[in-house]
């Protein structure tokens, strides 16, 4: 609440284009613990958004309080405003003179005048995210944790045409806030959500559809609380987020970042899509020894990440209640090499042995044992050359079954031999039989990781990847439709939880056919 606001002077500021500002009164709030007793959560504020995060009337009260997720009783949550959100009276004029990475700059060197040498974590979503990420490649060390939500560490051409639509609403509009929300409404929303709510229902008294009074009545809202200047500014600042201003044409800045990087996207978003954000964690993985991507599944687009909040809760537990009672499963992944038979195979099941007698909440993601998928590839040269192939194939079996005569590997053997023979008879083989001749390495490999693991009297379940994942038709590259396998996946893990240990398939999937 604007009674609770405090305040610390930035002096002398310039900005990245030039322009001076004697004095800027960078207001802020604290919840929960006194500052310097605790570890320091510092949230970043979206668009129309505020200081006010947490308590009766906080934005993002679902999400943090007492015994709440980001629990006040056990961290200091800070809250910048960001200058000229008009929240604290404060007002820019000329909107032009900031970029994201001023507003970056102001809230790290307010976190310098707390006397706050390390955060325990950032957390943004949209805007306030975009400006996580400048803070963190600013100063790679300011956070241990850092948790862009529902943004990218730049804005993309989709995103800078609509802020270039919202910016001739503010300029040219009769009635510019009212308006420029109406339209920004239909960014932050998507077409299933509009369905989903509305139904093409009317509103008898107004005699206009139910949607166009839900946009006029956002409108509405937000030109009695926000000034036209603040939404200027605001939709300035989100259309400069870009961590590689004045820097190399990439990302590789974001290399520098020391933080444990946590990115949450949302699967429908069309501001800051899931699609980059995958591209965003691709890339960061190859070169950051700790950085997750988790994404929020909605229809409601963008404003999902104010809305979904059991979800979001779910993505951030385990960051900010590392020792909670639903802790959150990790996944082990090996590969071929470390499952080869003799000294591989054995330190793979005894790294699974010893995480379960720890305590912890396992999946093992395996792929084909050794040179599998190779061994195949080559007999099906062999075959569909119609070249003798026969005694490699013996070969492979019996390099499967030498590590336990306890595994039934009829299934597969005879697919095998059935797949083998029609090429060998045929000379030639589709992408969909090559697919599935070499995902029988993913299945013979989940049966003998099951099966030594029981043997040790750890419960474990073999699971076949194409029940959970499902794929559309482009066999040889297959994408992943994500919401029926999320859904999948879900409901696989609500049966077979708890003390099993499932053993998963890995490079494989099937379509809905």
């Amino acid at each position: 609440m604007k009674e609770s606001l405090l305040h610390t002077n930035i002096t002398n500021y310039i900005t990245g284009s030039g322009a001076h500002y004697p004095q800027i009164k960078l207001s802020y709030q604290l919840f929960g613990k006194p500052l310097g007793t605790a570890p320091v959560v510092l949230v970043n504020h979206a668009l129309t958004g505020n200081s006010n995060v947490a308590g009766k009337t906080g934005w993002w009260r679902e999400l943090i309080g007492n015994k709440k997720v980001i629990d006040t009783t056990s961290f200091t949550v800070l809250a910048f405003n960001i200058p000229g959100n008009g929240f604290d009276g404060f007002v820019i004029e000329n909107h032009k003179d900031f970029v994201a990475r001023d507003i970056a700059k102001l809230f790290l060197l307010g976190i310098k005048q707390l006397q706050i040498h390390k955060l325990f974590a950032i957390i943004g979503g949209s805007l306030g995210g975009g400006i996580a990420w400048e803070m963190a490649v600013l100063n790679p060390n300011i956070t241990e944790h850092l948790i862009p939500v529902a943004t990218d560490w730049k804005s993309t051409d989709w995103l800078i045409a609509n802020c270039q639509i919202q910016e001739q609403f503010l300029l040219n509009s009769n009635n510019p806030v009212h308006d420029a929300r109406m339209h920004a409404m239909l960014c932050y929303r998507t077409p299933e959500s509009f369905k989903a709510r509305f139904h093409r229902s009317k509103n008898e008294d107004l005699k206009i559809f139910n949607v166009e009074s839900w946009l006029l009545h956002h409108g509405n809202k937000l030109q009695e609380r926000f000034q036209l200047s603040a939404y200027k500014l605001m939709n300035q600042l989100l259309k400069t987020i870009d961590v590689t201003r004045d820097k190399a044409n990439d990302s590789n800045v974001l290399d520098n970042i020391k933080a444990n990087i946590h990115i949450v996207g949302v699967d429908s978003d069309m501001f800051f899509t899931a699609e980059e954000n995958r591209e965003t964690h691709k890339k960061l993985a190859l070169t950051h020894p700790n950085v997750t991507y988790n994404e929020i599944n909605s229809v409601h687009g963008h404003d999902a990440f104010l809305i979904e909040y059991e979800q979001l809760e779910t993505i951030v537990e385990g960051i900010f209640k590392p020792d909670s009672k639903q802790k959150k499963m990790k996944v082990l992944k090996f590969g071929g090499k470390s499952l080869a038979n003799g000294k591989g195979l054995d330190k793979v099941i005894s790294i699974i042995e010893d995480k379960v007698n720890e305590g912890e909440k396992i999946t093992v993601v395996v792929s084909a044992r050794g040179e599998a998928t190779n061994e195949l590839e080559a007999i099906l040269k062999k075959a569909v050359k119609k070249e003798s192939y026969q005694e490699q194939l013996e070969a492979f079996k019996n390099y499967q079954k030498e590590v336990t005569d306890k595994v039934d590997f009829t299934d597969e053997f005879s697919t095998l031999d059935k797949l083998f023979e029609g090429i060998n008879l045929l000379g030639d083989y589709s992408k969909k039989t090559k697919d599935e001749v070499l995902a029988q390495g993913e299945l013979l490999s989940v049966k003998v990781i099951s099966s030594l693991l029981n043997e040790r009297n750890i419960k474990a379940n073999p699971t076949d990847a194409r029940a959970l994942i499902k794929t559309d038709e482009n066999f040889g590259d297959a994408q992943p439709l994500l919401k029926l396998s999320r859904e999948n996946v879900l409901r696989h893990f609500k049966i077979y939880n708890g003390e099993t240990v499932n053993v998963v398939t890995g490079f494989i999937a099937s379509n809905t056919k």
